[in-house]
């Protein structure tokens, strides 16, 4: 974390704080990153695997840009990272949690689906840096010169989408592919020739 990075509180444990978070369309929670003391932070985490009535969380809010953002975490799909980050400060010693969607991590195969967070950087272009996905992602037999034609109809399909809900210096996009809907669109590319087993030099 440098000291540039802008810091969110979270409502319902104001111990702690948070420098981005991921949600997607129905503020589902994808990815948070979250800085606190050790009891802090092992609070936050037990009460998201309790039922609200247990004063569990089943929902809780970020406060960015004088706004409360909801965000809905699905424990069973979660995962945790932790590491000790600064010790010995005023405060103690802080640590550093991400909690992720597994399918941040690892492409669910089975369905065709993930998820891919990126560093926000000007200037770069993203669709570049999630081929390496789409070619691990996609069951299809995938040529690497394919990538601008594979990838343009990915978006136009919108199997490959840019998730609007983030909070902070992070980008994440959802990779849902329909065998479908893909198989025939390529299969249509090849015979027209548009897809071909070598790549073309670019005049």
């Amino acid at each position: 974390m440098s000291c540039s990075t802008q810091l969110f509180q979270i409502e319902e444990c104001p111990d702690l704080y948070v420098d981005a978070c991921v949600c997607d369309e129905q503020r589902n929670l994808v990815f948070l990153s979250a800085w606190g003391r050790d009891t802090a932070l092992q609070e936050f985490l037990a009460r998201l695997t309790l039922g609200s009535a247990e004063n569990g969380l089943d929902q809780f809010h970020i406060v960015a840009g004088g706004r409360s953002l909801p965000v809905f975490p699905n424990a069973d799909l979660l995962e945790k990272r932790t590491t000790r980050q600064f010790r010995g400060t005023l405060f103690g010693s802080l640590l550093h949690c991400w909690l992720f969607d597994r399918r941040c991590a690892q492409p669910d195969l089975a369905s065709h689906f993930a998820y891919a967070l990126l560093q926000r950087e000007l200037g770069a272009d993203p669709v570049q840096r999630l081929w390496p996905l789409v070619m691990e992602t996609c069951p299809l037999p995938l040529l690497q010169h394919w990538r601008e034609p594979v990838m343009e109809v990915l978006t136009q399909h919108e199997m490959l989408a840019p998730l609007p809900g983030t909070v902070g210096d992070v980008s994440a996009w959802r990779l849902a592919l329909q065998l479908d809907v893909l198989e025939p669109i390529l299969g249509d590319l090849i015979r027209r020739g548009l897809l071909t087993t070598e790549a073309r030099a670019i005049a």
